[in-house]
């Protein structure tokens, strides 16, 4: 398909998700809370989640959640057992004259799996976490062993706000993040960088201390703390020799050096940094980069369209971009605060989070500042699955904030 009808095709997509948009924002969505209606008001006292045989929901919720888990997780194993290959990833399934890509549908219906057992089940102990982190493990999974490494970090970025959302303490947060700069610290241990064992024991000792002084049984929460912890940086030079292909071991090296492959695996950091550079203060003029339209900047016109728009619009249009998500976001986190139930605050907190994370690392990836990744920028990228499921994420926080006004003008 030519430029010309890549972008026709995505303006008609977008049309149709604006149409879906309006459709989800009338919906009540407050019926996909488990909770009884009398207690998923936010003002009212929230006591501990129901127990015995009280109803959960209003009788429609769990069956309807149930359903959106059961088709989540057939979607994502048929496009493994009988998707679409291309660029090294199995992500697509060809359903007549569409490709759709189920990993896109899975990010959305995790996030609303994820706000509906957050508001049925508050995290009171470090227990109730294997709730929501078994609703996102086996999406996560499906989704990496596409294998997908960018959406994969999708789910783990939306649970994680989520959960801060949810007042879960600070201390237990670094703790479940604890094991990422352990793994780095590890990696770095194993490329000989000098000082790095050092690091990492003063870091594992001050995460088993933070564990024995805010997890339940001390010595056993700080004990286990420092083994995982331990086992995690051990075992990571074997997962970067057989946990990852080779495109992604070749992708996080050049991102610290993309100069020792400029005709490989550095020529999309090297170009689109050069792109974005070339775009000075105002730009080249739309439609009039020469490095974009000579073909010089790779998937220009998905991962890499932040880097056309450099090229073209410049700095100021990079600023415009930016800061109209930022705008954007501002206002999800105000319905979230103003939401009436805690669902939809978990909802629009969730879809706040799916969206953001990936302007910030595609915003990071195309400016050099981080790995590449795969993962496009939303609403911009050329991408009907994503684009549509991008619109309904819409509707649904409209569907939110539209509560809240008419409960204001009621009240």
């Amino acid at each position: 398909m030519s430029m010309d009808g890549l972008w026709l095709d995505h303006w008609i997509t977008g049309s149709v998700g604006l149409v879906l948009a309006v459709c989800v924002s009338r919906l009540p969505l407050q019926r996909l809370s488990l909770r009884r209606p009398e207690e998923q008001w936010r003002e009212a006292p929230q006591g501990s989640p129901p127990q015995g045989n009280r109803p959960i929901g209003n009788g429609w919720s769990l069956p309807i959640l149930l359903a959106l888990l059961l088709v989540t997780i057939a979607m994502l194993l048929a496009v493994n057992l009988f998707g679409t290959e291309a660029l090294g990833a199995q992500r697509w399934l060809v359903l007549g004259p569409f490709q759709v890509q189920p990993s896109e549908f899975a990010k959305l219906s995790t996030t609303i799996l994820v706000a509906a057992i957050l508001d049925r089940f508050p995290i009171q102990k470090p227990v109730d976490l294997l709730r929501p982190f078994g609703v996102v493990l086996v999406p996560w999974a499906l989704v990496l062993i596409q294998p997908d490494l960018g959406t994969s970090l999708v789910f783990g970025a939306v649970l994680l706000w989520m959960l801060y959302w949810s007042a879960m303490p600070w201390q237990w947060l670094l703790l479940l993040l604890s094991p990422l700069p352990t793994a780095l610290l590890g990696a770095l241990q194993h490329g000989g960088e000098p000082g790095a064992l050092v690091v990492r024991v003063i870091w594992i000792v001050a995460m088993g201390t933070m564990a024995w002084r805010h997890l339940p049984w001390r010595w056993i929460g700080a004990g286990l703390t420092a083994a995982a912890l331990t086992a995690t940086s051990l075992a990571t030079p074997w997962l970067w020799e057989h946990g990852l292909k080779d495109y992604q071991r070749d992708r996080l090296t050049l991102f610290l050096n993309p100069s020792v492959d400029p005709l490989g695996g550095g020529y999309h950091i090297i170009q689109s940094t050069i792109g974005i550079g070339s775009g000075g203060f105002s730009g080249t003029g739309l439609l009039q980069g020469q490095l974009t339209r000579l073909q010089f900047i790779p998937e220009q016109h998905t991962d890499f369209i932040f880097s056309a728009l450099g090229e073209e619009l410049g700095f100021v249009g990079c600023v415009l971009v930016v800061s109209g998500f930022g705008a954007w976001a501002w206002r999800l986190l105000k319905i979230a605060t103003l939401a009436k139930t805690d669902f939809e605050s978990f909802l629009v907190i969730g879809i706040l989070a799916m969206v953001m994370f990936q302007v910030v690392v595609n915003v990071f990836m195309t400016t050099g500042l981080g790995p590449v990744t795969g993962i496009p920028l939303p609403f911009m990228s050329y991408g009907r699955s994503a684009l549509l499921m991008n619109c309904l994420g819409i509707g649904l926080v409209a569907a939110v904030e539209r509560r809240c006004r008419q409960t204001r003008s009621f009240s």
